[in-house]
């Protein structure tokens, strides 16, 4: 069963760091939507650097690199 729906994880296609990202949430039973940021100026210019960068419903943002046990904090799982 799913932990969260309000979350994005915000990447590319292609970036092999964002796959880890999205593995490692799946691995956890999260759930994120993926949004690719090449798509949209504004979303490449404020993630550029960052990503992957998962961001929950209320705003927080937690940046690359986060290991499962970080994940689970940010969550309010741990």
């Amino acid at each position: 069963m799913p932990i969260e729906s309000d979350l994005v994880l915000y990447g590319t296609d292609g970036c092999h760091l964002c796959e880890e990202a999205g593995e490692l949430l799946a691995g956890l039973g999260v759930v994120a939507t993926a949004v690719d940021i090449l798509g949209d100026d504004h979303l490449l210019q404020r993630y550029g650097l960052r990503i992957p960068v998962l961001r929950d419903g209320a705003g927080r943002e937690l940046d690359w690199p986060f290991d499962a046990a970080a994940a689970r904090r940010f969550l309010g799982h741990d």
